[in-house]
């Protein structure tokens, strides 16, 4: 069985950073689920962001545009931290499907249904953040957490924000 860590390909020079080559190696792996989960969800809301109708669709056709903008610069700053640690980026579709821990969504359900499998998915994408910044600090890995924290801000909020349209 392959491994997340197992999937992560080491640059050619060497990094002296102060984390040691395992912790680095480890930390990029879990970035790479991050990563994978994030490029997902990116995806995920994109489409439905094309795709919603109904009553809802103005103030949701905006708030998933200014969701998905936000994670195309995360995506972004999270490659290049695994690049920063001395890894390559997991950057093909079926390398990001494989570390992915999020579910598509091939049809295109009511918008109601959009905003629950968002929900869900934004909840899942945090958890697996949550379990890479640990990792992080284990390895006192402070740009890292840093992120990781940053980015499980981002989403707490954004699945605040969905589960609100939500309430009736």
């Amino acid at each position: 069985m392959t491994t997340t860590l197992d999937m992560i390909t080491p640059s050619k020079m060497e990094v002296n950073i102060g984390i040691e080559s395992q912790a680095r190696q480890e930390d990029a792996a879990q970035l790479s689920r991050v990563l994978a989960d994030t490029y997902t969800l990116y995806l995920q809301t994109h489409n439905f962001h094309w795709n919603v109708t109904g009553k809802r669709f103005v103030g949701l056709h905006n708030l998933l545009r200014e969701q998905y903008t936000e994670m195309i610069e995360a995506i972004d700053e999270i490659a290049e931290r695994i690049r920063a640690l001395g890894f390559y980026t997991p950057a093909t579709y079926t390398k990001l499907s494989q570390l992915t821990s999020l579910t598509e969504t091939e049809e295109v359900p009511k918008s109601e249904e959009m905003v629950r499998i968002l929900v869900d998915n934004t909840e899942k994408l945090i958890r697996t953040a949550r379990e890479a910044l640990q990792r992080a600090e284990a390895a006192n890995d402070a740009v890292t957490a840093d992120l990781l924290t940053e980015r499980m801000e981002i989403h707490e909020k954004n699945a605040w924000m969905l589960r609100s349209i939500l309430e009736d």
